[in-house]
């Protein structure tokens, strides 16, 4: 059985933002940041014009994204203790058991994930590019997709989706 794909790995799709994990027993890193990097691989037939999708078209969708996340402070909307609220003048307040921190509404994003590991960035990541392509590419026949977010260099959370 034969299958195409393209893979997306290009410097410039990348995004700096601040998070912390929490851990199973409760603990929490220090509010830090990392240079994130999305890498993107399209698995589907070719069309009669011999592409899965075109690279040109495509790469500006993955860009609108990771910009989408650049120079943000990535919150878990789903995690069971951490709560945020914003209050009347825009500014979101964050606690987490003794924790407390407070920032502009526009410098935070609050993802609907349990916590801001790679792989739940990878998750969201590729889940919103899986939408929007199939959103803007209605034709295409995506048959699989992977995704990675890495956080530090050769270290990476990982994300894939296959048609049943």
């Amino acid at each position: 059985m034969e299958s195409w794909s393209i893979q997306i790995d290009k410097e410039y799709l990348k995004f700096s933002a601040a998070h912390f994990l929490i851990f199973p027993d409760g603990s929490a890193e220090r509010l830090h940041g990392h240079n994130y990097r999305v890498y993107l691989e399209v698995e589907g037939a070719l069309t009669r014009h011999g592409l899965v999708l075109d690279f040109k078209r495509v790469k500006p969708i993955v860009r609108e994204l990771v910009d989408s996340l650049d120079e943000r402070w990535l919150l878990p909307g789903q995690h069971g203790e951490l709560r945020c609220s914003e209050r009347a003048d825009g500014v979101v307040e964050v606690r987490y058991r003794e924790r407390y921190y407070a920032a502009p509404r526009e410098d935070v994003i609050v993802l609907p994930i349990n916590n801001t590991s790679a792989e739940n960035l990878a998750t969201w990541v590729g889940s919103e590019l899986r939408a929007r392509l199939q959103a803007r590419f209605p034709d295409a026949d995506l048959r699989a997709m992977r995704v990675a977010v890495e956080e530090t260099a050769g270290q990476r959370g990982v994300w894939r989706w296959r048609k049943d």
